[in-house]
Parts: structure tokens; C-alpha cells; sequence
């Protein structure tokens, strides 16, 4: 085992190893907060949920079974659990995502149509 002399050494490597976004500090996530998760809360479908986030500048993506909001780069800013609002809740409110997976099977994509 290699020894880690901080406490969360390694930490911001390992999350984007796996596509899911480096922690925040509590102003940054309380200001997503306040911005995004409306949308989150109130969309009534997966198209409109993703369509009013491009409309802000944001996109979405799944990786590692999380919803992962991604800025206009497509870097990963924050999880919706983050936010307040994680997938669970979500799905249970207008259901499941239909996921297009990547070939990793860690990440995915919102399918927009059933083609």
C-alpha cells in the first residue's frame, strides 16, 4: 500500500479516472444549487430536463450509475446528489433515463430518440 500523507491525496485523480467530477467547496455547490436544481426538480421529462440545462449551459451525462452535470467543456461539475437532487428521486418523479452506454459500460449518454 503506498502511504498518502494527506488525508485526501489521490482523490481528485481518482474521480476523474472515472468520469465523475472533483469535489467542490460548499459556495461553488451552493451556487449550482441555487441555479440548477429547479430544473432538476421540476422538469417533467428526461428531453425537457436536458434541453432547459443546455439552455443554461450545462449538459448531462450518467457515469459510474450517477447523473453528472457537465459545463459547456463537458467536464464534470457536480452529481445531482450533490446538488440535492440525485437520480433516484428523479427517476422516481418521471422515470428511468433511457441511457445510451458507452462501450466502457461506466458512462452513458441520454438517448433523445428511440432510433
Amino acid at each position: 500500500m503506498k502511504h498518502q500523507p494527506h488525508a485526501h491525496a489521490g482523490w481528485a485523480t481518482a474521480q476523474t479516472a472515472s468520469g465523475l467530477p472533483v469535489p467542490l467547496d460548499c459556495e461553488t455547490l451552493a451556487l449550482l444549487r441555487l441555479f440548477l436544481s429547479p430544473i432538476l426538480e421540476t422538469s417533467n421529462s428526461w428531453a425537457e430536463l436536458s434541453d432547459a440545462l443546455r439552455a443554461k449551459g450545462y449538459d448531462l451525462a450518467f457515469r459510474e450509475g450517477h447523473l453528472v452535470v457537465l459545463n459547456d467543456l463537458g467536464i464534470p461539475l457536480c452529481t445531482g446528489r450533490e446538488i440535492g437532487v440525485p437520480l433516484a428521486e428523479i427517476s422516481a418523479r418521471i422515470g428511468r433515463p433511457c441511457v445510451r452506454a458507452d462501450r466502457s459500460g461506466h458512462a452513458g449518454a441520454l438517448r433523445r430518440n428511440a432510433s
